[in-house]
């Protein structure tokens, strides 16, 4: 038998052969769609973040608490005995012992904060307010002052040597 003799064969053959390419021709349109889909996002997340991403934030009191988001940068100094007591004698800071547990302290402590619990409503309000740092040794000092100034305090003075360098300077505990 000869397809002559049964037109319907290459009638359905035809219609095969046109369902093939208008399969190939949406799976190609397809692929194109997904990859220019994706430069589409692409841009719009460059985009989003070149703006400085509108729509959030970044003042404080957000969810992202202990984010400082001001231009103002943070100033962590580390210093001897003598220039902590210059510090001291300067109007308007505020001498916090962050050592734990309790073992003396210096003269004229304004704060008793532990330095691994340190509360924003017993710390200063205003964050540029300066902040005298010590404890013992000076460890719990520096990780004191890592945590006030991710808090957005930008005036933080560490004893170096802590209560031990003081007392060692001939100053009274």
């Amino acid at each position: 038998m000869s397809t002559t003799d049964r037109p319907d064969i290459d009638k359905y053959a035809s219609r095969l052969e046109a369902l093939a390419t208008a399969d190939d021709i949406r799976a190609r349109h397809a692929g194109k769609v997904v990859v220019w889909g994706f430069v589409a996002m692409v841009l719009a997340i460059v985009g989003y973040v070149a703006l400085g991403m509108p729509g959030m934030d970044h003042g404080e009191g957000t969810s992202m608490a202990g984010m400082d988001m001001g231009t103002e940068a943070a100033r962590m100094e580390l210093v001897d005995s003598d220039e902590f007591a210059r510090a001291m004698m300067g109007t308007g800071s505020t001498l916090m012992n962050v050592h734990v547990p309790y073992e003396g302290e210096i003269p004229g402590t304004d704060l008793f904060v532990p330095f691994d619990a340190l509360d924003p409503a017993s710390l200063p309000a205003d964050k540029g307010a300066p902040l005298l740092v010590y404890c013992m040794t000076g460890n719990m000092s520096a990780e004191a002052a890592r945590t006030l100034s991710a808090m957005g305090y930008t005036d933080i003075t560490e004893l170096g040597g802590g209560m031990q360098a003081w007392s060692a300077s001939g100053r009274p505990l």
